[in-house]
């Protein structure tokens, strides 16, 4: 919606854009904040051109000519509020910054490769060092889930698995990336532990994979599911991922992805994450942070019984960007 329209009751609309490079887990906070706003916001998913990509962004030149027609081109009227995640674009938050002035509210997610004071507002999650008055800071990372959005799976997804014994426990599989190691000795160590799992309680398992999974440990998981009741996701067809959150009496996640983690727990069901080799400071001090706070628990292969409230850090941090929002708007 163009900037500046009113709707029905005459009430200003602020429009709103949601800038990144695409990538799923970016993409997804930005238009997780946006939802909770309840703005009428359009995702545009850029592409950079070279050399400019892998520079720092104080370092671009007329940061909105280097975009790619293969992604969005951003031209005016800008947006009241611009929503990014991502390296590739801040520059483009900078620029249109620049361009519009106050008129547009620029909001980063995450730490941003530069000085935090060139935008409005930065949300970060607490595992990052960055501290300022213009940052909030959230639990892990902001995404989409809703009690809305999981009764609706839940209701869409139920007759498919109606014939499964309980206790259903949901397992996200992620897989290797700069932190951890998802290899074949990892996954065999799963596949035992879910196999004597299901002996010990009689469990089934909803199971999701990723692009990071590989072949070679998707190939190690299906083999060790053919003997148990379960099912099986990996890419093809409707995605259940959030009929498996909703549907699931307790969850196992691997640790390799905050975002996953932050969206188990927001189901508001037990929580039990898999160790992967590796780690940094950084998921260290996240996963000790939501352990210590009782919305986890490592996976040793058991199941135990605790209640914890789902956690909704993407509706608090919202709480509080309609403030400052709302008193930008009064002090105009």
């Amino acid at each position: 919606m163009p900037a500046g329209m009113h709707d029905e009751n005459g009430q200003h609309r602020p429009s709103c854009w949601v800038v990144t490079d695409g990538s799923a887990g970016m993409e997804n906070q930005c238009i997780g904040l946006a939802e909770a706003l309840g703005l009428d916001f359009t995702v545009k998913r850029i592409a950079t051109t070279r050399p400019w990509r892998w520079l720092p962004p104080q370092l671009w030149l007329d940061p909105l000519k280097r975009l790619s027609p293969q992604g969005d081109l951003l031209t005016p009227p800008w947006p009241d509020v611009l929503i990014t995640c991502g390296r590739q674009a801040i520059p483009m938050s900078l620029a249109i910054k620049k361009a519009n002035g106050p008129d547009t509210f620029t909001i980063h997610i995450q730490t941003p490769n530069c000085d935090a004071a060139r935008f409005d507002l930065v949300i970060i999650p607490e595992h990052d060092r960055l501290r300022g008055p213009n940052v909030l800071v959230s639990i892990g990372s902001l995404g989409r889930i809703t009690p809305k959005i999981l009764q609706e799976a839940a209701s869409r997804f139920a007759p498919e698995v109606a014939d499964l014994p309980r206790p259903l426990v949901t397992v996200l599989v992620g897989g290797s990336n700069r932190c951890y190691d998802m290899n074949e000795n990892v996954m065999r160590d799963l596949a035992a532990k879910l196999t004597s799992l299901q002996k010990e309680t009689g469990a089934s398992f909803l199971v999701t994979t990723s692009r990071r999974t590989g072949a070679e440990n998707e190939a190690i998981l299906r083999g060790a599911l053919a003997s148990l009741p379960h099912r099986l996701w990996t890419g093809e067809g409707e995605n259940p991922y959030f009929g498996y959150l909703a549907l699931a009496d307790a969850l196992i996640v691997t640790g390799d992805s905050v975002n996953m983690v932050c969206e188990a727990c927001a189901a508001g069901k037990p929580v039990y994450i898999f160790e992967l080799p590796g780690g940094n400071r950084k998921f260290n001090y996240f996963h000790s942070s939501l352990q210590q706070k009782g919305y986890t628990r490592p996976f040793h292969g058991h199941l135990e019984e605790w209640h914890t409230p789902p956690l909704q850090e993407t509706r608090r941090i919202a709480a509080k960007v309609a403030r400052i929002l709302a008193d930008r708007q009064q002090g105009r």
